[in-house]
Formats: structure tokens, C-alpha cells, sequence
């Protein structure tokens, strides 16, 4: 049994990471201590403790690498050259085994890293190395994923990996769809939870990146128990940070996180999280190693200062640099807009001026209780030119007023005395001010049209269809959203969105928490807000709109009448 030397680099990690001449978060150290701790104890406890490392497996795998081939850029067709965290990682994989068989210790391996930091090519090279080089006849080899597409990514890097390569077309054919090594019958193969060839699958290793992003466990429970037959079975997950925190991957991510403190006992579960710490400041420059261990070398610190200064602006950004670009997870839901922005963007309406102008409504009705609110977006005329925009507000006049300014805190009777908020008799809101208000305005403002949330609107919405008012059903999910949503934070920050410091809506937009999924969409969450943002809805309805207006100007409507998106 081969025994690990100090030239070993998955031990010249481990040192360097704990004598703090690498920079690393708690986690990696806790990886780390945990290899050091094991190699004693397979020296010293060789009857308890059933695993050793073999330097000369460890090596065998991460030499592997030098045969995988660029295939892009300014590095095609040179060899891959490791750097030591993934030299850690690769090498832990594969150079641990079991004392009596010589099998391969690790059976699952969890790895968290923050976006380019050379993750696919990591990924693509252990599915080559157990397609490969792992000496296993039979070997199925599967890329995963939630969708077939999304799968094929990690396969085609994979395949152009070794299609750069001469040496290893010698040995392996690479077709569109999968590749073979026609000396052991090994193949690699995309898999998708979409495909129709779920079962019968002999798994002997699995490559499963960007985890965070499934929405079950279901996929990685049936690779799992496909490993069944396979004496050394490898599943590799690989992913960064995600929203889901309720999800398969962040449990994943606390059962690795229990192994690597001790809590759990499981030796045959490898686990790396490069992430910044939790009491770490974001733009905390020295932290940024933490979770982005290929800074330097396939990202860079420049890079790294742009996502930072945007995130110190964007309330989306921020999320995004937290989860992206320093690996921690982030519930989905995170307030939107500080309000020194919101004020610097306040500006000064002249009402007057404005009379005539073509301009586009957003209507978002509450129940008959609450505040309903009405836009009126007025887009600039020339293309770098200023939004400004027109709130209205109504009430039911026979509210408890005092009991509602005691529990949201809001100076209710004073904004309606001002004129801020208009009030209908009763004890309910009488949607006919409303249509007669909206009725008022379309003949003093060009009102191209109305969006509005179905959402207890259909009724006034028809109405006001009939008296020829252009009326948009814009459903509220993220799609229809978002676009608005992230124009309307880019135009506060640049000062370009003027609202005249209305008291209403500056409380409302002080309520605002986005709701964030996947594939970066961002919308106002109303559930979990802190009290109501129905102007700020309106507002972004009105956005929306006003976005298609901007994309086909030359495109005019020929019918007039409702419609839905």
C-alpha cells in the first residue's frame, strides 16, 4: 500500500490552507483538518480505521488532466493544468480506498464553489477520468441534469475535452449523443430527468452540476440507486449557492456540512464548500478567495469589483453577487430599493407640462378594504430621456383610520388631507370612483393603455374596455415581470425615473421585498412584503408595457378592446 509523501499536493493543500498561507473559509478548513486527521488515523489505527491513501492513485487521477485538451480560446489545444484546490479535490476522490479491498473510499462527493472557478472543466474531467481511465468494464458514465439540454452542457465539454486530445482518440470514439471506449465498454452519456431512460440504469459514476437547481431529489435518487451493482461507484455533485433553501441541494449541502464538522459519520462522503463565512463583509475584498479559489486564474479580481459595485446598487445584483460570486445562499426573498436611492430619484413633476402626453396606466386593485393604486408612466421622448410618473390612491372613506395608522405606522388622515390618497363612501371601495378617476385622466393624458393585474380587476377592467380604453390583462409571475422590475431599479439609480418624492408610494417602495428564481428573474413578492407596494405594482405593470412600446415603436395596435399576456 503506497502511503502519501509530502510532494503529494492533495497534502501540500491541506497544509497551506491551514497554516493560512491559502485563504479559505471555515468549511474548506474543516475539509482539509479532516484529510490530515484521517492520514494519521490510517497510520496509527490501521486496525480501526478501513481506509488509506494511496499517493500513486491520487496521482494517477489528477495526471489524467494533462491528456484533456483545451478546446477554446487563447488555451486550444493545450493541456489542462490543475490548480491545487482542484488537485485537493481530485486527488481526495481517488486516492482514498479501502484498506481490505482497494476500492475507492468515497462514494458521493459534494462540491460548492462560486461561479468560474473552473467547475465544468472539473466536472467534464472526473466524468472522462471514470469513463476513461478508471479501469471499470461496463462503466456507465452519466451527466445529469433536470433537463436532457441542460445535461448535454457538462457531456460537450466533456467530448471536446477529449476530442482536442490525439492521445485519448486513440482509445475513445465520441459521437453527438455519448462516447465509448471500445477496450472496456465504457460509455458517457448526457441524462435528463426527461429522458425516457430512467430505469435499468447500472450507474458506476454520475457528474450532477448546478444542483442548486433542481426542484427535487427525484433524478439524484434514481442515479443512487442505480450504483447498486457497482463496487465503486462515484456520484459527483457539483453546484454553487442557490435560492432554494427548502430544496434537494441545500439539504445535501447541510448533511455535507454535518460530515465535515463531525456531527455525521459518513467515510464514504466527501465534501468541499469554498464560501465566504458568515460573518464576512460582501465587499470585503480579502474574503473573496474564500468562496472563488481560481480567482487569479480563470476569474479575475477586476471581474470581481464590478459585480461588487453593482451589488452595492441593485437589490438583484446584490443577490446575485452573494450567491454567484461568494457562495452563500440566499432565501429568495430580499428587500428591494434602499430609500436614499428612492429619494435622490425624486425629482420634479410638472403636471402641466405633461398635459397630452402619451403615456401608458398600470392598475392594481386591493381588496375593497385596502389601498387600491393607479400609474400613469409617462416614458421620456427622447431615448436618454427621464420617466416620470402620477400616482393615485383610494380608500374606503368609513376605515378605521386610527386603528390603521397604529398598525402600519403610516400617517393615513394626514396623506389624505394632503390629496395623496382619495378616499369612496363606505366601508369598502367603490370601484366605480375608480373608473370614473381613470376615465378623467384619459382625456387630459394620451393614454396608450391600461396593464392590470387580473386579480379582482376584470370587472372594472371590462368597463373600462367598453368606454374605449386599451385594457392589457398582465398576469403576475416572474416571466411577465421581471424585465420591468430590473428596468425599474436601473432608472432610480440613474436618476432617470422621476416620482416627485410621493410620500404613498416612497412608503411603499420601502415595503418592497423581490421574490428571485433560477434564472435571475425578480419580481415584487406582495405575500411576503412588509406592508403594501400596490403603487409600486402598478408602477411596474406600467413598466412592462411601456417596454414593449419601446421595443416595437413602429408597431401600432388595430384593435382596441381587452386583451391578456
Amino acid at each position: 500500500m503506497a502511503q502519501e509523501n509530502a510532494t503529494c499536493p492533495v497534502l501540500e493543500y491541506a497544509q497551506k490552507v491551514l497554516s493560512g498561507e491559502i485563504i479559505a473559509g471555515e468549511l474548506v478548513k474543516l475539509a482539509c483538518q479532516r484529510h490530515l486527521d484521517n492520514l494519521r488515523d490510517s497510520q496509527l489505527n490501521v486496525t480501526t480505521f478501513e481506509y488509506y491513501f494511496d499517493d500513486l492513485a491520487a496521482a494517477h487521477a489528477i495526471d489524467f488532466y494533462r491528456y484533456l485538451k483545451h478546446s477554446k480560446g487563447k488555451w486550444a489545444r493545450q493541456s489542462f493544468q490543475l490548480e491545487l484546490w482542484q488537485k485537493f479535490i481530485v486527488g481526495s476522490l481517488f486516492g482514498w480506498l479501502e484498506r481490505d479491498t482497494q476500492l475507492r473510499r468515497f462514494r458521493v462527493a459534494y462540491d460548492e464553489i462560486a461561479r468560474k472557478n473552473g467547475k465544468s472543466t472539473l466536472a467534464a474531467g472526473v466524468g472522462n477520468y471514470l469513463t476513461i481511465a478508471d479501469g471499470e468494464y461496463g462503466a456507465e458514465v452519466y451527466s445529469a441534469a433536470t433537463k436532457l439540454d441542460q445535461a448535454k452542457l457538462t457531456f460537450d465539454e466533456a467530448s471536446r475535452m477529449v476530442k482536442a486530445s490525439p492521445d485519448l482518440l486513440q482509445h475513445v470514439r465520441v459521437y453527438r449523443k455519448n462516447m465509448s471506449v471500445a477496450e472496456t465498454g465504457a460509455k458517457f452519456e448526457p441524462l435528463g430527468a426527461d429522458s425516457n431512460s430512467l430505469d435499468g440504469l447500472n450507474v458506476h459514476g454520475a457528474v450532477i452540476d448546478e444542483y442548486h437547481a433542481h426542484k427535487s431529489s427525484a433524478l439524484y435518487d434514481v442515479i443512487e440507486s442505480g450504483t447498486s451493482a457497482r463496487e465503486q461507484p462515484l456520484i459527483f455533485v457539483i453546484t454553487t449557492a442557490g435560492f432554494n433553501i427548502q430544496g434537494p441541494c441545500h439539504q445535501l449541502r447541510e448533511y455535507a456540512v454535518k460530515v465535515l464538522k463531525g456531527i455525521q459519520s459518513d467515510e464514504t462522503f466527501f465534501a468541499y464548500i469554498a464560501a465566504i463565512d458568515e460573518d464576512d463583509d460582501p465587499f470585503d475584498e480579502s474574503c473573496w478567495p474564500k468562496a472563488n479559489p481560481n480567482l487569479g486564474v480563470s476569474k479575475g479580481m477586476d471581474y470581481m469589483r464590478r459585480q461588487a459595485n453593482k451589488a452595492k446598487q441593485l437589490a438583484s445584483a446584490y443577490v446575485n453577487f452573494l450567491i454567484k460570486d461568494l457562495n452563500r445562499w440566499v432565501n429568495a426573498v430580499v428587500k428591494w430599493m434602499p430609500l436614499q436611492r428612492w429619494d435622490a430619484a425624486a425629482g420634479v413633476i410638472d403636471k402641466e407640462r405633461l398635459l397630452g402626453r402619451k403615456c401608458i396606466g398600470g392598475l392594481d386593485l386591493s381588496t375593497k378594504t385596502d389601498i387600491s393604486a393607479f400609474a400613469l408612466l409617462f416614458p421620456p421622448e427622447e431615448e436618454s430621456g427621464v420617466y416620470e410618473v402620477l400616482l393615485f390612491f383610494w380608500m374606503p372613506e368609513e376605515t378605521d383610520f386610527k386603528e390603521r395608522e397604529e398598525r402600519d405606522g403610516v400617517p393615513y388622515r394626514k396623506w389624505i388631507k394632503d390629496g395623496l390618497i382619495m378616499t369612496t363612501p363606505g366601508n369598502i371601495i367603490d370601484y366605480r370612483f375608480i373608473k370614473k378617476t381613470v376615465l378623467d385622466l384619459a382625456k387630459l393624458y394620451d393614454v396608450q393603455e391600461i396593464a392590470f393585474d387580473p386579480w379582482n380587476a376584470t370587472q372594472i377592467a371590462l368597463e373600462l374596455a367598453d368606454e374605449g380604453l386599451e385594457m392589457v390583462e398582465l398576469s403576475q409571475n416572474l416571466r411577465n415581470l421581471s424585465a420591468a422590475t430590473k428596468e425599474l431599479e436601473a432608472l432610480v439609480i440613474a436618476k432617470r425615473f422621476f416620482h416627485g418624492g410621493n410620500e404613498v408610494l416612497r412608503w411603499m417602495a420601502d415595503n418592497v421585498v423581490i421574490r428571485m428564481d433560477a434564472n435571475e428573474n425578480i419580481a415584487p413578492d406582495k405575500k411576503k412584503s412588509s406592508n403594501r407596494i400596490d403603487g409600486i405594482a402598478a408602477i411596474i405593470d406600467a413598466l412592462a408595457r411601456a417596454l414593449v412600446f419601446r421595443e416595437k415603436r413602429k408597431s401600432a395596435y388595430e384593435k382596441r378592446g381587452l386583451r391578456k399576456l
